[in-house]
């Protein structure tokens, strides 16, 4: 593994204790409660759902994106449960870095047979 942050690290494994527990099948929102449970038991604070405006020409528009997760105030997670990750779910998770000014997110895709196979580790 590449030398991640260590709330990324944490987070990732477990991520991978809540997909082997699970297995692939279930919906995203399943996980998310899951790795909440997780993080929770870990002490890593976070948030979840949380709302990320889209600022136009100065104007604050609420165009009604969330963030799955955010854990430590520096990590977006984000939860997939489909069958293989699209260039389009690099691009949103890209985007709410830009929008948050948070540096590093987690793709997580629980669909994925292993979980290292669904997990993307994207920085600015």
């Amino acid at each position: 593994m590449t030398s991640f942050d260590p709330v990324s690290r944490i987070v990732i494994g477990l991520a991978i204790e809540v997909h082997r527990t699970l297995g692939p099948g279930l919906l995203e929102s399943a996980y998310e409660e899951c790795l909440c449970h997780e993080l929770s038991q870990n002490n890593i604070a976070y948030r979840r759902q949380v709302a990320v405006p889209v600022i136009y020409k100065g104007l604050k528009l609420d165009c009604g994106y969330r963030l799955d997760i955010v854990a430590d105030q520096s990590l977006i997670i984000e939860i997939k449960a489909v069958e293989r990750l699209l260039p389009i779910h690099d691009a949103q998770i890209m985007t709410y870095l830009k929008l948050t000014g948070i540096h590093a997110g987690l793709l997580l895709n629980f669909h994925s047979v292993v979980l290292r196979d669904g997990l993307r580790r994207i920085v600015l």
